[in-house]
């Protein structure tokens, strides 16, 4: 009796902290609040908090701090080496008698940079040289904007800044070649649904008989930038693929690959100060992250911990089929809008919490469950994105419009994806 009491004590104060979060509370101190509630009623012991909930598991998850902050760092480099901005001003040399082919490969570009590109910096570098491109193809703003944000949405099936924050959930989940073959084939199915937006919009996309998108025609940044460094920004994914390495070291490869063939080597001075710079920058985008994933892994190890106080209403309201689960989140995708209960980086933290302590389901499975509303509806099309809102602001496009613009594309990639896992999972 006492269990189902503390259970149900469990699940009140997990709605509450979905309201909090949609209501827009804090959620970095949301996550420390939860711990320590989730601590209180659960009725762990005062040693056992202090060193197995709020010490041992932020000192555990130093590892993938340092590898969140090793890949934060390269997508930095990509992008003030000038490497982001090149592979960018190539897709400009389309003519403007094929301003849809112009327009899809300006989505798959963007794509392919943020596979290891990452944060609101990296997003306003390459949207101030691609919107503008975008619109001048004759897009409307809400199309030109959804399709640039959902492009960028896609690759975060396979970069490595994401996938290791999702890991402290599911640590059975390896970055290697069992997962990455789902992870491309869920990023190439959002790409699809990309490419399926655009062509249903293609009518409202200008054809230009005499003019030729040039170099002269918009932004463009350093095009000096040799064209073998245009495929680094996939290097450190393919030396995980290829060589099984670890993420670290394959990103200071990619690094140092970066600035010798951009030639930011040549001198001392010269390359301290760039290096210096970017480890700055790349730091700085990441700070409020590394604080709140940190409070993140303290209230996870609180809700393992008292995950056995309310098995049995688990037990009666969790399905144990995948093909049942991936077809329930399919239909409540959307939850994961406004940092909801399905958004692993908002409310969703205490579904994946609870998702991962029941042990219903394979760990590759579960990971890819609570991932996918998280990336095609959170991170693709949602107004609480921090860059989709930068982005928003920053083209005057009102809200309203953008979600009704992206959010049922995203919804259908979030089905499609979902049950993509159950079959490749099972």
């Amino acid at each position: 009796m006492i269990n189902i009491i503390i259970g149900v004590l469990l699940l009140l104060t997990f709605v509450g902290f979905i309201a909090f979060v949609m209501k827009g509370g804090n959620i970095m101190i949301g996550f420390l609040m939860m711990a320590i509630l989730w601590t209180v009623i659960g009725g762990i012991s005062y040693k056992d908090a202090i060193t197995n909930v709020f010490s041992q598991p932020a000192l555990n998850y130093g590892s993938t701090i340092m590898v969140i902050i090793f890949g934060s760092w390269f997508g930095r480099v990509l992008v003030d080496t000038g490497i982001a901005s090149a592979i960018s001003e190539q897709t400009v040399k389309v003519s403007y008698k094929r301003p849809i082919i112009a327009t899809i490969l300006i989505c798959l570009v963007t794509a392919f940079i943020f596979t290891s590109s990452y944060g609101v910096g990296a997003v306003i570098a390459i949207e101030v040289i691609l919107l503008p491109i975008l619109r001048s193809l004759g897009l409307s703003k809400n199309v030109a904007i959804t399709a640039f944000v959902m492009s960028i949405g896609a690759p975060m099936y396979v970069n490595i800044v994401i996938i290791k924050q999702l890991q402290l959930f599911f640590p059975k989940v390896v970055y290697g070649a069992k997962y990455l073959i789902y992870g491309f084939s869920a990023m190439s199915v959002q790409l699809v649904i990309v490419i399926i937006f655009i062509l249903i919009h293609a009518k409202s996309i200008h054809k230009n008989d005499t003019k030729e998108v040039s170099a002269d025609d918009s932004k463009k940044a350093i095009s000096n930038v040799p064209k073998i460094a245009y495929i680094l920004p996939i290097m450190p994914v393919f030396m995980n693929l290829a060589f099984q390495w670890e993420p670290i070291p394959a990103l200071m490869l990619s690094i140092f690959l970066v600035l010798l063939i951009t030639g930011k080597l040549k001198t001392y001075k010269s390359a301290m100060e760039l290096i210096n710079k970017t480890i700055s920058q790349a730091i700085s985008d990441i700070s409020g992250l590394i604080i709140m994933l940190l409070f993140l892994t303290m209230f996870s190890a609180a809700a393992v911990k008292v995950t056995g106080r309310f098995s049995d209403i688990l037990q009666s309201i969790v399905p144990h089929s995948p093909i049942v689960l991936a077809i329930a989140f399919g239909i409540l995708a959307p939850l994961a809008l406004f940092r909801g209960p399905l958004m692993v980086w908002g409310a969703g933290s205490a579904t994946a919490a609870v998702l991962a302590a029941t042990g219903f389901f394979n760990q590759y499975f579960a990971f890819a469950a609570i991932l996918i509303p998280g990336v095609s509806i959170a991170i693709s099309t949602c107004i609480t994105q921090s860059w989709n809102l930068w982005v928003v602001e920053h083209e005057k496009l009102d809200v309203k419009q953008f979600l009704m613009t992206g959010v049922p594309f995203g919804w259908i990639t979030s089905v499609l994806n979902l049950l993509l896992a159950a079959i490749m999972f099972k």
